[in-house]
């Protein structure tokens, strides 16, 4: 599914990354964890092709992404990879039901195919009576969740998720790492994962540590 060689990246004189190789497997859950600096999230942003490796190849599902020109690349991340940050980045002037549907909108779907997936991932997240909602009226948990379906809507074979429950509370932090095990049983996509979080983490198939830069 994921075949990383040889990434290297640097920023001015500092190595973020030294020579990562690693494979991620289809329907995987992995989690990406280490010290702060060791160079989690580049990784995870060079996966996602929105940074670009100084040295290296990357193959998803068998195209080297490493080679995409920017049109062709923005066109792979649209429609393979959904991703879902810790600061949860929805549009505060549109619905819950309007931000999931933007990464299909912008695929170029058909609009009532898009709102009836989107009405679909809503009841599969619990969040139908929130779909007229928009995020500053939602609690931390919903927005997240909004987030999530938002990443699924273009049906990718990849989810990158940093620091996803960084900002949410106990309970909330439970849902959301049970709902990416949910999501894995029921449309067998790939996850990884960049975390803190010892339990997230504990319950994924492999943990990848990253120190200096480097897998341990």
């Amino acid at each position: 599914m994921i075949k990383i060689e040889n990434i290297s990246k640097s920023f001015d004189n500092l190595k973020v990354l030294k020579s990562i190789d690693l494979e991620i497997n289809k329907g995987e859950i992995v989690s990406v964890v280490g010290p702060s600096g060791a160079g989690k999230t580049t990784l995870l942003q060079i996966i996602g092709t929105l940074m670009p490796a100084d040295t290296g190849k990357i193959s998803i599902n068998m195209t080297d992404i490493t080679q995409l020109k920017q049109k062709k690349l923005s066109k792979f991340r649209n429609e393979n990879i959904g991703f879902v940050f810790q600061f949860h980045h929805l549009l505060p002037e549109f619905t819950a039901l309007e931000n999931i549907c933007m990464p299909a909108f912008i695929r170029g779907k058909n609009k009532k195919e898009i709102i009836k997936s989107a009405n679909e991932l809503l009841t599969f997240l619990n969040l139908s009576d929130r779909a007229d909602h928009k995020p500053g009226e939602m609690s931390g948990g919903e927005q997240q969740r909004v987030v999530v379906a938002r990443a699924l809507i273009n049906n990718p074979c990849i989810i990158l998720a940093d620091e996803p429950s960084g900002n949410l509370d106990t309970e909330n932090k439970h849902a959301l790492h049970k709902l990416f095990f949910s999501l894995r049983d029921k449309y067998n996509q790939t996850f990884v994962i960049v975390t803190h979080n010892n339990e997230l983490a504990q319950m994924s198939d492999r943990i990848i540590r990253l120190k200096d830069g480097m897998i341990e």
